[in-house]
């Protein structure tokens, strides 16, 4: 699933992960829809913005980490603010991916994302 406000941004985005074998099962242009949208479909792998009018980025992530704990949360954002990185680390950010993004980081980070939960899964039981 990808959100953000900016709908060309999320058209792009969504464009080269299917490019890159990711299904993007859904789009979302706030935080409110994102979080309605997860609750509906159940992505394996959230991008969200931070920074979005209205229902932010720290919205998702709160209330998608209250539906599932364990969901893969990766946040995007230009903003390289201590105060904004430890908010987003305090609320268990998976990744964060920053902007403007290179797409090789972020198939890297998908990666590094399911490699870390099929062993954190199958392997720390």
């Amino acid at each position: 699933m990808v959100v953000d406000d900016d709908e060309d941004t999320v058209n792009l985005f969504v464009e080269f992960l299917e490019i890159c074998d990711v299904k993007v099962l859904g789009k979302a242009f706030d935080g409110n829809q994102a979080v309605e949208l997860y609750q509906k479909i159940f992505p394996d792998l959230v991008f969200s913005d931070v920074m979005m009018s209205g229902y932010d980025g720290f919205y998702v992530i709160k209330k998608i980490r209250q539906i599932n704990p364990h969901a893969i949360i990766v946040m995007i954002t230009g903003d390289v603010r201590p105060e904004t990185i430890d908010k987003l680390q305090e609320l268990k950010a998976d990744a964060i991916v920053y902007k403007p993004f290179d797409m090789k980081q972020v198939v890297d980070t998908i990666n590094k994302l399911f490699v870390n939960s099929i062993y954190a899964t199958h392997f720390t039981q």
